[in-house]
């Protein structure tokens, strides 16, 4: 196997410390042609769909790819913009936050950058960026509040299939998971009250997660019991009863169950049970995407407003808003506090090893 290094390397680089913020991804294009090697990327992943690999091989590449990419071609459609998928550009727009508050305390010896775990901007060409820029140090930290194998783990896997490729590895620190950080429930408190002030409080409040299949709760996934934890901490802030809200799973995938109550199924029956006011944020989204903008802003709405619902209202993401920046610079200076607070060790390196035969 032939490692990557650097050859042209120079001993007058200063070391740094890099942060690498990830998110899921998204297709280059809201086309059936983008979207086609994005889905055959993220559902290969084995963290994402656990079947034995020759079987799930011939479904997805013989059934899913030749009907799924059309079909959310035409949801990822409803959501582009003049920058592209709302997903690539929050993320963008959180590094570049995150560069500016780390920058102003910390100095140009720290370096930002994001990736996505399935799709472009690559994990492999982030770390490559940072490492080549003088990146000694890494801390990575994927925008998912509550763990999930198959979104964490799943991060983590390609950190180190990308560093079994290099010669020379950086110090590594992983933050994987924050769904109970107090700043982080603070601005969810936060972000509610805001708009009950505006809006006025509905009937019950909705906590709709992403979700995953049943199986993988049962085999030791910490998920869901995450999700409910940051229900629990949130609606004990807000001093709510058990009735004023609901702690719902969405964007279901295959026939297997998944974590249960499903946010759409949901949504149909509660104004039979005479709930005819909804609000719903989604905490688990770090970023307002295709499934927050298209599936619970759109089509979740046009279910219960058919059902009877007389009143919808969705509670945006945390995005790239100033108190989201702020819980993104805690959680780096939590985990990597003493790296930023050490000035790095400048001595004249070049001098040293050209004396000792290099180059540069």
């Amino acid at each position: 196997m032939q490692y990557l290094g650097y050859a042209d390397y120079s001993h007058a680089q200063t070391p740094k410390i890099g942060v690498l913020i990830t998110n899921l991804g998204t297709p280059e294009a809201a086309t059936a042609k983008a979207l086609r090697p994005y889905l055959k990327q993220f559902l290969w992943d084995p963290r994402v769909v656990e079947v034995p690999r020759p079987l799930w091989w011939l479904i997805l590449n013989g059934i899913i790819l030749n009907v799924r990419p059309k079909r959310s071609a035409a949801a990822y459609e409803e959501v582009w913009t003049e920058r592209g998928s709302p997903l690539l550009y929050h993320t963008q727009d959180q590094a570049h936050g995150l560069e500016k508050v780390l920058g102003d305390k910390f100095g140009e010896h720290v370096l930002v950058d994001f990736a996505m775990r399935y799709g472009q901007p690559s994990i492999d060409a982030a770390v490559d960026r940072l490492l080549k820029q003088g990146a000694r140090k890494l801390v990575v930290l994927p925008l998912y509040p509550q763990y999930s194998a198959a979104t964490t783990g799943s991060t983590f896997d390609a950190i180190a299939d990308e560093f079994k490729s290099r010669r020379w590895l950086p110090d590594f620190r992983f933050i994987s998971h924050y769904h109970d950080h107090p700043k982080y429930i603070e601005i969810l408190v936060e972000r509610i009250r805001a708009h009950w002030s505006k809006h006025g409080r509905a009937d019950k409040i909705l906590f709709s997660y992403h979700g995953m299949p049943q199986k993988y709760l049962e085999q030791g996934d910490p998920y869901h019991c995450e999700c409910h934890k940051t229900t629990r901490l949130i609606t004990n802030a807000l001093g709510l009863n058990k009735d004023d809200f609901l702690t719902t799973f969405q964007s279901r995938f295959g026939r297997d169950p998944w974590l249960q109550p499903y946010t759409d199924e949901t949504l149909k029956a509660l104004p039979s049970k005479g709930v005819k006011s909804v609000q719903i944020i989604c905490p688990g989204f770090s970023s307002d995407c295709l499934e927050t903008i298209e599936e619970i802003g759109g089509e979740n709405r046009d279910y219960f407003l058919e059902a009877g619902g007389e009143r919808y209202e969705y509670i945006p993401c945390l995005n790239a808003e100033a108190d989201h920046i702020e819980l993104l610079q805690t959680l780096i200076e939590e985990h990597a506090g003493d790296w930023l607070q050490t000035k790095p060790f400048i001595e004249d390196s070049e001098t040293f090893a050209k004396a000792l035969g290099a180059t540069k």
